[in-house]
């Protein structure tokens, strides 16, 4: 077996941590769409399209079930969105999303990261000129024209419509706030949402050289390591 073997178990093993951090990171999506509405998909907008997500990432049924379960459960701590901003290593902005029930313990797991791999950890909005928040929507290609789709969803907040010809979905960029009133559209006119997130997209980006790039990647690796991290942004070219 040797190398290849050791190879090849590497990358399973990388494969399913990562499987696992989106099951957890769905999941906690999943409890605070609950807790900010209802358990029932049908009445709870967000909670649906959640759980799209957790289909398009393979989650199993009991999983998806438990983390529904956990939500509604009284035992079940109250969890807080919170976001950190900082540079790492070459002056390369990072904006960390965690959903958490101990923000102080995050903060000070995420500024020790920070610190100890050549980064520093910055104040909220501190960031807010590099990074644009935008939802995200890809859909089953239908046949519909897209520069007709992307005209008509101008009026909903749509900004950019593309077809991904390696998938054959349908991706579709708007400003933040237009996550519901696109949502309703492409629901009420019969597409079917495959998947629907949030994105931070920079506005200037860093070019660095192979070495410095692995520099930045250890140190964002292991931030996205952390349980409590959702997502980790950066502005690297």
């Amino acid at each position: 077996m040797g190398r290849a073997y050791e190879y090849r178990k590497a990358r399973m093993f990388k494969r399913w941590d990562k499987m696992a951090k989106t099951f957890t990171r769905i999941g906690k999506d999943i409890v605070l769409a609950v807790k900010s509405g209802t358990a029932d998909p049908n009445t709870n907008a967000r909670l649906r399209v959640l759980l799209q997500n957790a289909r398009a990432a393979n989650m199993p049924k009991d999983t998806v079930e438990r983390a529904i379960k956990r939500a509604t459960s009284k035992d079940q701590e109250d969890y807080k969105e919170m976001v950190y901003e900082g540079y790492g290593p070459y002056g390369v902005a990072i904006l960390v999303e965690s959903t958490t029930d101990n923000p102080t313990r995050t903060v000070a797991n995420v500024r020790s990261y920070f610190n100890k791999l050549g980064g520093s950890l910055g104040t909220m909005g501190m960031l807010d000129f590099i990074f644009d928040r935008k939802c995200i929507f890809k859909v089953k290609n239908n046949g519909k024209d897209i520069e007709e789709l992307e005209f008509e969803l101008i009026d909903h907040g749509g900004e950019e419509v593309f077809l991904d010809e390696e998938t054959d979905q349908i991706n579709i960029y708007g400003e933040f706030t237009a996550f519901g009133n696109l949502q309703h559209y492409l629901e009420e006119n019969g597409f079917e949402i495959i998947e629907a997130d949030f994105e931070r997209i920079p506005n200037d980006t860093k070019k660095l050289s192979d070495e410095e790039i692995a520099e930045v990647e250890k140190l964002i690796e292991k931030i996205e390591d952390d349980d409590d991290v959702q997502r980790v942004f950066h502005n690297m070219a």
